[in-house]
This record gives structure tokens, C-alpha cells and sequence, in this order.
């Protein structure tokens, strides 16, 4: 075994949550490692759906303008270092395993400790991805929020500005089964005075979010009143956007898919107001210029001639795939590949996905140890497929278009599989 896999076998081997909720094992850890996040000026990501693109935007934008960019996202698509990145480049293996040689007595120490046992893997890899940023002296950290908001590990910063995307009914065992439960965790991030920017959100949930920021007196700039955006439906999915005194005309987006204007335009609004702040020019030839530069991987992405995969792992993005495959492939055959984990409202995606117009579906597994298992689906009428590389390795036909989606963990692996053929 290589230092690279054991040090991420004893990250994996962390308890993923802990009983005891909260930020104080994480507090803990970074005042071992003297608070390095203190050092950092950060913008704070939450929403349901849309924080990876909507950051991709952003670092992005500022990547244009010469800024040295971190990002912390989760889950990876490509290997573990992706979710700590700066400039698009994940962390280096060795300098990973300096990071668990400098933590691990730390939080072995800590074990010993009862109120601060238990430090979870995302706790230990948002200090890590801190520490690592701080030590690099980047320009910007961009942070993704892993779970909720309030209660999330990321939660212990002060960023300069705050962004919520979406909030849709999801990880509802935790979080809550409305949407305005889900909206008061993610406006757990809001902080007091600080600008906080939303995207197009339904109304039960931002009127939570709306009475937080003014608790927090916190300036929101909201999607629809504070920044504008116009798509008149053409194919090639041009937009305009109109916010903060700016007026850009015919942008193009770098990721495909109707949905990825609305995160566009909420990274084009959350720059301006960040490079504001900061005394940062940002010209309209510049945003134009990195907002079609920007790339995610596994949202909507052609991997291959005619196959695309996409990361709708939950009910609120699998209607907003159906949205872009009405919109992008009309007239085409529709061949749909679908998997999940057992934590999501399969049942629900799938009827939503049953009822696409002239498409065939099948359910697969995949390896993961929450993959859904097909003998839970036999007698359902769904056609299930064993293997899926089989399925992926089918000739596509004339005017068809494969279509695999579900879990990220999912996608990742076909993804790679995918480009390993190549």
C-alpha cells in the first residue's frame, strides 16, 4: 500500500457523522492547528443543488482576473484531491499525506478527550483544505457547505460574502421534511452584516431566508429584484444579465444545460459585489470570457460522442435534467440510465423519469456501499440491467442520446470508465 492510500484509508476510516452534532470538534482542530482559515478571504457556498457549477462560475471569474483561486467541493468526480483545488489543480498527493501526518495526533489526542472525541472525515478535511489554502496564500477560498448549513462543519468561518442557490427536499432525515426547516438550516451560514446573495429560490423558503438576513442585518441581493437575467429560448443558450450597475449581453455558459444560466448569473452578481468590496476590476469582456471558460465535471457533460452524464441525485435536480432534455433533445431517442443510494427518494425520481416522453429507462447498481439493490426493484416493470458497463458499451443508434445520471458516486465511475477507454 502506498503513503497516498494510507493516508486516505484513515481518512475514509473517520466516522462519516457524529452523535453529538456541532461545531466544536472542528473548532478544536483548527486551534491546533492555529486557525488558519483566519487568514483566509472566503466566499460561503450552501443550496440543494447548484453550489458546485455556481462555484465553478465564480472561481472562474476570478481566475480571469489574475486571482489565485481555492475551492472546496464535495463530492469528488475525479480523485480526492479535487475537493480541495487551487486554480483548478487538486491538492498534491504528498502534500495531502503531510497534512494526515501533521493531524493525525492531533485528533488522536483529541479521541482521548469525551466532548471532543469522534472528529468526523469532513471535519478533518475542511481543517486540512484551510490549512492547505493558508499555507498556499491564495487570493480567494471559495467554500462549498457539505451538508445543510447551520450545523456544517464549514460553518465555523467568516466569509466576506454568503450565497444560497437552491433548497429543494433533500437529506430530509437530517435536515427536515419542509422546505422551510431546510431553508432555516441553510441560512445557518448567513452571518452578521455580511452580503448574502440567493438564487431563484420558491417563496415559503426565502421568506426564512429573508427574515435571517435581516436578523444578521445582512444586505441580500436576491434573484428576480437585485440581479436580472433574460434567456429567450434560444438553442444555443445564450442569456443577459443585469445587476450590480452591469449589463452583459449574449454571454455564453462553459456547462451545458437551461439551469446553468440561473447559477452563471448568481456567480456574475456574488463577483461583483466580492471584487467591490475588494477594490477588484472586473471588466464585462472578462465575465463574458470566463463564464464560458468554466467547467464541472459531471453536470451535463458529454463524455463521449452523444452520451452525457449528469449528477441529478436528487428529486429538485432530476426535474430540472427533464427540463433540459425537453429543451435540448427534442425529436432525439432518449436511452436513460439511472442509479442512486439508498438515502434519496428513489421512488420519486423514478417516476418523474418513467414519465419522460419517449425514453427508455433502466435502473442499475453500482459499487458503493449505499448503491440501491435491484432485487428491491424486481416486479416493478422497470427494465434492470446487471451490469452497467455493458450498458454503457452499447452502439448508439441514429438520433439516440444516453443519458446516465443519478448519484455523483455513480457518475464518477462511469465517467471514469468512460476515459479510460479512450
Amino acid at each position: 500500500m502506498t503513503r497516498i492510500d494510507e493516508a486516505l484509508d484513515w481518512i475514509h476510516s473517520r466516522l462519516k457523522f457524529n452523535i453529538r452534532p456541532g461545531l466544536s470538534r472542528v473548532e478544536a482542530l483548527l486551534d491546533r492547528l492555529e486557525h488558519p482559515d483566519r487568514s483566509l478571504s472566503m466566499i460561503h457556498v450552501a443550496g440543494t443543488n447548484g453550489k458546485g457549477s455556481t462555484v465553478a462560475f465564480t472561481a472562474s471569474i476570478f481566475r480571469e482576473a489574475g486571482l489565485r483561486v481555492a475551492t472546496f467541493t464535495s463530492p469528488f468526480i475525479v480523485s480526492f484531491g479535487e475537493r480541495m483545488s487551487i486554480n483548478s489543480e487538486p491538492i498534491p498527493d504528498e502534500r495531502l499525506i503531510t497534512y494526515v501526518d501533521l493531524m493525525k495526533p492531533m485528533v488522536e489526542e483529541m479521541d482521548s478527550i469525551d466532548e471532543l472525541a469522534g472528529v468526523t472525515e469532513f471535519e478533518i478535511i475542511t481543517a486540512m483544505a484551510f490549512k492547505y489554502f493558508a499555507d498556499e496564500t491564495v487570493d480567494l477560498a471559495i467554500i462549498e457547505v457539505g451538508l445543510g448549513g447551520l450545523l456544517d462543519s464549514t460553518n465555523v468561518i467568516l466569509p466576506e460574502l454568503t450565497a444560497i442557490t437552491t433548497i429543494g427536499l433533500d437529506h430530509v432525515d437530517i435536515l427536515g421534511d419542509s422546505y422551510e426547516a431546510i431553508a432555516s438550516q441553510k441560512a445557518g451560514i448567513i452571518k452578521d452584516k455580511v452580503p448574502l446573495v440567493t438564487g431563484n429560490i420558491i417563496p415559503e423558503a426565502m421568506a426564512v431566508i429573508d427574515e435571517t438576513a435581516k436578523q444578521h442585518a445582512s444586505r441580500h441581493y436576491r434573484y428576480g429584484q437585485d440581479y436580472k437575467l433574460n434567456y429567450d429560448g434560444n438553442p444555443e443558450e445564450r442569456f443577459d444579465f443585469e445587476g450590480q450597475g452591469m449589463r452583459l449581453s449574449g454571454l455564453v455558459k462553459g456547462l451545458q444545460g437551461k439551469h446553468q444560466i440561473e447559477n452563471a448569473g448568481m456567480a456574475i452578481e456574488m463577483s461583483l459585489i466580492y471584487a467591490r468590496q475588494k477594490g477588484i476590476e472586473l471588466s464585462e469582456d472578462l465575465i463574458s470570457k470566463a463564464v464560458a471558460k468554466a467547467f464541472w465535471p459531471g453536470r451535463m457533460e458529454e463524455i463521449a460522442p452523444s452520451v452525457f452524464i449528469d449528477g441529478a441525485h436528487n428529486v429538485h435536480a432530476i426535474r430540472r435534467l427533464i427540463d433540459n432534455l425537453e429543451t435540448e433533445f427534442a425529436g432525439k431517442k432518449l436511452r436513460l440510465l439511472f442509479s442512486a443510494i439508498t438515502t434519496k427518494d428513489i421512488g420519486q425520481m423514478l417516476d418523474l423519469l418513467k414519465a419522460v416522453p419517449g425514453a427508455s429507462l433502466s435502473l442499475t447498481t453500482f459499487d458503493y456501499p449505499k448503491a440501491l439493490a435491484l432485487e428491491d426493484f424486481k416486479g416493478s416493470g422497470l427494465t434492470l440491467v446487471e451490469d452497467w458497463y455493458e450498458e454503457v458499451d452499447k452502439e448508439i443508434q441514429k438520433d439516440e442520446i444516453l443519458i446516465v445520471t443519478g448519484s455523483l458516486y455513480f457518475i464518477s465511475q462511469v465517467r471514469a470508465y468512460l476515459l479510460s477507454k479512450d
